[in-house]
């Protein structure tokens, strides 16, 4: 049975119909085209699908649309701005902490998650900041390095 929810994401509004057991990752991905979050493992594990919502960083893969309804959702779509890259997409892209790219939307997502609540984090609060994120490819340290990067330079604010 379809159930037609209003979903705020990237700071625009989508009414969709929904089934009552339809996951976020596939609304986001198949209904509003928004592809940047990523379907990996579909248990929560690996991190690709993560979104911000409410501030807070979760795995769209674990949360059912109908349950993002009245939330304010953030992809990585939503992180450029009048087509310039957000401070941490460009600070990835500086320390090389991209290489297949299919982690990335979401520890982008994660690292602003983590900036906006702590904007001075330690080595150790990134690496658990991002810890809900698998890699493959990088190894992490470049990963971690963009992140302090953006950090130093941040001024205390938020990062949009």
């Amino acid at each position: 049975m379809l159930k037609k929810i209003t979903l705020l994401v990237n700071d625009q509004k989508y009414e969709v119909e929904v089934e009552p057991d339809e996951l976020l990752v596939d609304v986001l991905r198949e209904k509003l085209a928004l592809t940047g979050t990523k379907k990996g493992c579909g248990t929560g594990d690996c991190g690709a699908c993560t979104v911000i919502m409410d501030g807070r960083n979760v795995t769209s893969c674990l949360v059912l649309a109908v349950a993002a309804e009245g939330r304010n959702i953030t992809t990585i779509e939503g992180m450029c701005k009048n087509g310039n890259l957000h401070p941490i997409q460009q600070s990835f892209i500086d320390h090389n902490a991209v290489q297949c790219g299919y982690c990335t939307p979401g520890l982008v997502l994660s690292t602003k998650a983590l900036l906006d609540e702590n904007p001075h984090p330690t080595e150790e609060e990134i690496r658990r900041g991002i810890s809900g994120n698998l890699c493959r490819c990088t190894g992490y340290q470049k990963i971690v390095e963009a992140v302090k990067a953006v950090a130093e330079d941040n001024d205390g604010g938020s990062h949009d």
